[in-house]
């Protein structure tokens, strides 16, 4: 079986703080340097900074959070998100989107995922499948949620997104 790869890394110490803004949804959309020095891997091109847009994009702009999926199969998404500490926020969360941008298909959230605080920094991983297709991106969105469901902008020091596409799905 075939499988076509696309694994972006975020890290703070080297690209340095990622501001965290809410969208309409509540959730930020990771973004993602453009540049192989991360330790990425995109040899399918699916995070080009040509996608999407009259113009190139630019990290930390909104589009750089995208991975555009080069074929139509069974994606395996994972993510990896390491907050720092916050007494602030007491859950957090995180969403794998298609569309996030609403710039194709239209945002269609899955996978949405909630955890509570424990001690220190935070280090989540996440795990979804679902068809993905060409033409329609896919991002991973993120939350850190305070008393009354208040959201915190806790600083994202490391993450890591990824999707490996199965080309060669078996129908009857």
């Amino acid at each position: 079986m075939s499988v076509v790869i696309s694994s972006l890394k975020y890290d703070a110490a080297h690209s340095g703080a990622q501001k965290i803004t809410y969208d309409e949804d509540g959730y930020h959309l990771v973004r993602f340097p453009y540049e192989d020095s991360e330790e990425s891997y995109d040899p399918w091109g699916m995070h080009d900074p040509a996608k999407g847009g009259a113009k190139a994009s630019k990290f930390p702009d909104a589009r750089s959070g995208l991975i555009w999926p080069s074929h139509d199969g069974w994606g395996v998404l994972s993510a990896m998100v390491f907050w720092a500490a916050d007494a602030r926020a007491l859950e957090y969360r995180a969403r794998f989107v298609r569309d996030p941008l609403d710039a194709s298909t239209g945002y269609d959230s899955t996978a949405t995922n909630d955890t509570t605080l424990t001690r220190g920094g935070q280090y989540r991983t996440y795990l979804w499948q679902m068809f993905v297709h060409p033409g329609t991106p896919v991002g991973l969105k993120i939350s850190a949620r305070g008393a009354g469901d208040a959201k915190i902008a806790t600083p994202v020091t490391l993450a890591e997104f990824k999707l490996a596409i199965h080309t060669d799905v078996k129908t009857p």
